[in-house]
């Protein structure tokens, strides 16, 4: 087969079950609508295994497929780049993709939006695909701007909820704030480059390293700084980097199976993926990577601590994902390009395993989500037991779990890093290692272990669900484990990623072992302060429940601050929507009512009635008062003819 046309397959397969199953779904009944958007997407992921064993025999593309249009010498055009990030990414997103949509059928089987929630999840990942397989910034934004658009869709798929309609706006709003630095990074690109296209953006960069402009104030400005530095506020957004994580956690608003999708291997992961993808231009400046550096140190450490006092269980995970991403930005500016792909790629296997966990959970408890009312599931939901420690004792890190090989990469990429800020960046994720490990299994713990907090009709109910909801747990549990055996060698010694990833130094490599990693595990401080999490979560929430209780009223302004998240969004709220009606009602007594209607339109009107009024006193009616006007008036021209003559 040609290679374009299998290129092609892969989106369009699943832009067509989108199609399907959200214009016929009506017609063609559930069954067949869930059939037709599964069976696109896995279509869409047997085509990109196929591509990426071929991309890994050593066969790559870079090209166009369609030229949309030609504007002042400038083609912005539809096309390709298959190489080993995009192959990799492929795989990821199509695979997770897949186990949501199976996972569907269970979760969303009542749902009266059945049809128009898979028609979604298929079109989230045509949108996902056009943007990790893009060879130029146009088709990059279009994927961009296409998982934003839906993920707003699916944030709010239960409109009947305020909160989910509030969720979805706010991600939207701060997605747009991000898209907006976004779109001006784009716009440089184009007034330094002349191009849209990668490979011609990238292979020019080198001659623009030192090349400066005067900025507003008068300040000499890198184009490469600037231009990274914008692209990264676009990241920001995406996945959700400290101050622009806000929407995050409220995303859980939407069905469990699209924040798995969300959080796991689709729109958080496409900054994480821009940075990967943009590396020789961020390599040409060292201010923004330590710019990356740093935020991506804050997010891990600020958002694991607020992991530590959620009892909603989804909203545990998703500042998890918060913490995860951090661990991800970290790598990206220590220029550890490959191992934040790795971890991006084995967060995807474990965090849609937990987030599938979690909804798991919440199918037994008829939609109850409170950790306090769950306990002692793990006799009741053996399978979804077993898989959620699986998961968990990969997001802590412990051998040989997925997590362990990803998450150390990083880590020892960040102590050898040069990158200003470094020093800071270790500390903040070694310190996260703890904290993970702590709240991960605080998770196990109170929901699976010790005693039954739920009522008496709940728990009368309770049992594993369907095999339709089970299976893909199982499936995600594999790569669980195995992914990081797996893709640790190729990925330390440079080779799977290789020229697709740049630092200044050459293709990447960080030149460790599977095997040299696992015997030097138990000698290694990361491991012991897993462990050390890890204990501490059971005598917290297993052998002393109460002490967690007593720390909190020993620091209560810690534990407010926790779990008012910081004031992030109060804070914004009084700054921008409070603010933002503010002036507005500055401007609408001032400028509308009072200078306008009270001064300009009914000012007038009034001044011309006054005016009028003055007038109509002259205009008597009386023959006298005429008569005695004119007398005046003669008067007073006869003197002043007299004076005038008398000069």
């Amino acid at each position: 087969m040609n290679r374009e046309l299998l290129y092609l397959l892969v989106p369009l397969s699943c832009l067509v079950a989108a199609l399907l199953a959200g214009f016929l779904g009506s017609r063609i009944g559930r069954v067949n609508a869930h059939r037709s958007a599964i069976g696109g997407v896995g279509l869409a992921f047997v085509l990109s295994c196929l591509i990426a064993s071929d991309v890994f025999s050593g066969n790559h593309f870079n090209g166009s497929v369609y030229t949309w249009a030609v504007s002042g010498g400038t083609r912005f055009e539809i096309g390709f780049l298959i190489d080993p990030l995009s192959a990799v990414m492929m795989v990821v997103v199509t695979f997770v993709s897949l186990m949501v949509h199976i996972y569907t059928i269970g979760y969303m089987a009542d749902d009266p939006g059945y049809t128009r929630f898979f028609s979604y999840i298929a079109l989230f990942t045509f949108a996902m695909l056009m943007l990790v397989m893009s060879n130029n910034f146009l088709q990059l934004f279009f994927g961009w701007e296409g998982v934003g658009l839906v993920s707003y869709l699916l944030i709010g798929f239960w409109n009947e909820r305020e909160s989910a309609i509030r969720a979805n706006l706010k991600a939207f709003l701060v997605n747009r704030v991000g898209d907006f630095g976004f779109i001006l990074g784009i716009g440089a690109v184009l007034a330094l480059f002349g191009s849209l296209d990668y490979q011609t953006v990238f292979d020019a960069a080198p001659s623009f390293a030192d090349g400066t402009f005067t900025g507003p104030f008068g300040s000499e400005w890198h184009w490469m700084t600037l231009i990274c530095l914008l692209l990264f506020v676009g990241a920001m957004g995406k996945s959700a980097q400290v101050p622009l994580h806000v929407w995050l956690p409220d995303s859980m608003e939407g069905p469990t199976p699209i924040s798995a999708l969300i959080h796991a291997a689709t729109m958080v992961t496409a900054g994480i993926f821009l940075v990967a993808r943009m590396s020789p231009l961020f390599e040409l400046s060292t201010t923004a990577l330590a710019v990356v550096l740093l935020i991506g140190a804050l997010t891990t450490l600020l958002m694991a601590f607020v992991a530590l006092v959620q009892t909603d269980i989804k909203r545990v995970v998703a500042y998890s994902t918060l913490s995860q991403l951090g661990y991800m930005t970290v790598a990206l500016g220590a220029s550890a390009y490959s191992a934040a792909i790795f971890h991006l790629a084995t967060h995807a296997f474990f965090k849609a395993l937990l987030f599938l966990a979690a909804g798991s959970v919440i199918i037994a408890m008829h939609h109850e989500q409170d950790m306090r009312r769950m306990g002692g599931l793990r006799k009741l939901m053996p399978v979804t037991y077993i898989t959620c420690v699986i998961g968990s004792l990969a997001l802590a890190g412990i051998p040989p779990f997925a997590g362990f090989f990803s998450k150390d990469a990083i880590i020892e990429a960040v102590h050898h890093s040069s990158t200003p800020g470094a020093g800071f960046a270790y500390v903040a994720v070694m310190i996260g290692v703890v904290l993970t490990a702590f709240y991960s299994f605080r998770l196990v713990f109170m929901a699976f272990h010790g005693e039954e907090r739920m009522d008496a009709k709940t728990r009368s109910h309770l049992h594993e669900p369907p095999r339709v909801v089970t299976i893909p747990l199982v499936a995600l549990a594999v790569p669980s484990i195995l992914a990081g055996l797996i893709l640790v060698d190729p990925v330390m010694d440079g080779s799977l990623f290789g020229n697709s990833v740049v630092v200044s130094a050459g293709p990447e490599g960080l030149g460790m072992t599977a095997a040299g990693m696992l015997a030097h595990a138990p000698y290694s401080a990361p491991f012991w302060l897993a462990l050390t999490g890890i204990l501490l979560a059971w005598v917290c929430y297993s052998w002393k429940p109460g002490l967690p209780a007593s720390a909190a009223e020993r620091w209560p302004r810690l534990y407010r601050l926790l779990m008012n998240k910081y004031g992030f969004d109060e804070f914004y709220h009084w700054v921008f929507a409070d603010g933002a009606r503010g002036l507005g009602h500055f401007f609408w007594e001032w400028g509308d009512r009072r200078l306008i209607d009270g001064w300009m339109v009914n000012g007038i009107a009034g001044a011309v009635g006054r005016a009028a009024g003055l007038v109509r006193r002259i205009q008597s009616g009386l023959v006298y008062h005429y008569a005695f006007a004119m007398i005046i008036g003669l008067v007073g021209l006869m003197s002043w003819f007299l004076f005038a003559r008398g000069n």
